[in-house]
């Protein structure tokens, strides 16, 4: 599973997914010694991805020269320098007014937040996880949800101030926040930009009232335009949009004037979601039902390439498979994701990658925290975390995301990195 703060993959994905398949058949003279120069006799256990992505030569050689069979996996050398004590820090606030029809995230529904308790937790935690990564250096910062618009600004405040004081910030560190395009939210945004937010994201997701009706939000879209007005007001050029195509009963025609208004509202960056049926929804069961119905694939493959051609011409940058950007306003936060760095994850489902020196562990982990808040922070008190799962990540695991993410950025794997990763093995032997 990926962090809350990826987004989901739209349809370009199968064309990477079928180049990672083909190039696994390949295997080349340089992979075939490294081979005999492991020595292996027996291939690891590896998921169906490794199979996919790594020819058997390859598979088998990802080891060090010199390191019997039964040894772990060398350890990637960009965890042993100065980049082990940089990460990003993602704080999930779970909490919603009403569920979307279409939404399966980690979120709940409750009317009476103990807003204290939450903000003393998500310190807690922070601290905690920051101690135990020993992070001298927070590179970013993402409040996602869930709606963290309505947490309490003093509780953005206070974890912004326990990361200060644990570690050091960035300079001019972009602290991003999801915000839900209603009155209640926009009239907080002055107050989270002194907390310390410097990038807001608005879910306007639709600007037709039908769509956004069906897509269970509770917004409309007066309110989306005006929230929007006001977050470029206080937010001039780092106000990012998400919007959702290949909504029910949506034509490309449609889509293309309402990507027109969108544009004329903007400010300089846009998320493009492709809609997702997810099984337990409320539309996938409408679906199922035929209450409503869905585009073909084909139409939301041309709405996919009518959008890229229409924010091109607008002079927006597509510098990751959803996400656009001129003025280079582009996301530091998630690009931390695609380029396989570290992260903490604070709050009731969050998802983390990191090396846990703290604990006298030098490989990296990925951790997940317990979803449900209540029992979330019943652990933080007990614990000091409310991390429920945690696995060591062998070099090949790594190396699996970093294939599979860096390929969602435009400008791909660099090699350099891939080193980092795989002194021995090379990109191009690795994938042929």
């Amino acid at each position: 599973p990926l962090p809350r703060g990826i987004g989901v993959l739209p349809l370009c994905w199968r064309s990477c997914a079928g180049f990672s398949t083909a190039a696994a058949g390949h295997q080349g003279a340089r992979t075939r010694a490294l081979h005999r120069a492991c020595g292996r006799e027996k291939m690891p256990v590896l998921g169906k991805a490794a199979l996919r992505l790594f020819p058997r030569p390859a598979r088998r050689c990802l080891r060090a020269e010199g390191q019997c069979p039964g040894e772990p996996l060398a350890q990637p050398t960009s965890e042993d320098g100065e980049a082990s004590h940089r990460a990003s820090l993602y704080v999930h606030w779970p909490f919603c007014k009403r569920r979307c029809t279409y939404c399966n995230f980690n979120k709940y529904i409750s009317p009476n937040v103990d807003h204290n308790a939450m903000r003393d937790g998500l310190v807690q935690e922070t601290e905690t996880l920051l101690r135990d990564s020993q992070v001298k250096e927070i590179t970013s910062v993402f409040f996602g949800g869930g709606t963290p618009s309505l947490a309490k600004p003093s509780t953005i405040a206070s974890i912004l101030e326990t990361v200060a004081k644990a570690s050091r910030l960035s300079h001019n560190v972009e602290v991003s926040l999801e915000a839900n395009p209603t009155s209640v939210s926009t009239s907080k945004l002055a107050e989270f930009k002194k907390a310390g937010v410097t990038r807001i994201s608005i879910g306007i997701q639709a600007l037709r009232n039908h769509d956004l009706k069906i897509l269970g939000r509770d917004h409309t879209v007066h309110e989306a335009v005006w929230s929007l007005e006001e977050a470029r007001k206080l937010y001039p050029g780092c106000t990012s949009v998400d919007i959702i195509f290949g909504r029910p009963g949506q034509s490309l025609e449609l889509w293309e004037e309402e990507l027109e208004e969108i544009l004329t509202l903007c400010d300089h960056h846009v998320s493009l979601y492709q809609l997702t049926l997810e099984r337990g929804t409320a539309l996938y069961k409408q679906v199922q039902e035929k209450v409503v119905s869905m585009p073909e694939q084909d139409v939301v493959a041309n709405m996919y390439h009518a959008a890229r051609s229409i924010l091109e011409k607008a002079g927006f940058h597509q510098y990751e498979v959803s996400n656009f950007a001129k003025d280079g306003a582009v996301s530091l936060h998630n690009l931390g994701y695609w380029k396989g760095m570290q992260y903490l994850g604070v709050g009731p489902g969050a998802h983390g990658r990191f090396v846990p020196w703290g604990e006298g562990k030098t490989q990296r982990e990925a951790r997940i925290q317990t979803l449900e808040p209540d029992n979330w922070l019943r652990e933080v008190r007990q614990f000091g975390h409310g991390t429920r799962k945690r696995v060591q990540q062998s070099e090949l695991d790594i190396l699996e995301e970093m294939l599979v993410l860096g390929l969602r950025m435009n400008e791909g794997l660099a090699h350099p990195r891939w080193r980092q990763y795989s002194p021995l093995l090379g990109l191009e032997e690795a994938l042929g």
